[in-house]
């Protein structure tokens, strides 16, 4: 898959991974598609370490695999921020 499509396709898996985590970000909803991109990227690539193809499109399976990546991304990135205070 080309960057371009690797960035639209990060870009709506991050929207649904921010609906799927509770609790805003530390970027808000613009950090919280950011990491999605990434989630995305890095669960194509876990994904492909398990010998499947990773996200070779706009498909079911690999919707599912980078949402999972996404999510589990945000999931460690917000236990790791935690809420400050001031």
């Amino acid at each position: 898959m080309g960057i371009l499509l690797w960035l639209i396709f990060g870009l709506i898996v991050g929207v649904i991974a921010k609906y799927i985590v509770p609790g805003e970000g530390p970027g808000g909803i613009i950090g919280d598609i950011i990491v999605g991109i990434v989630g995305a990227f890095l669960g194509g690539w876990i994904y492909s370490l398990f010998g499947h193809g990773g996200v070779s499109g706009f498909n079911l399976p690999s919707i599912l695999c980078a949402v999972i990546g996404a999510v589990v991304l945000l999931f460690i990135l917000r236990a790791i921020s935690g809420r400050r205070t001031v």
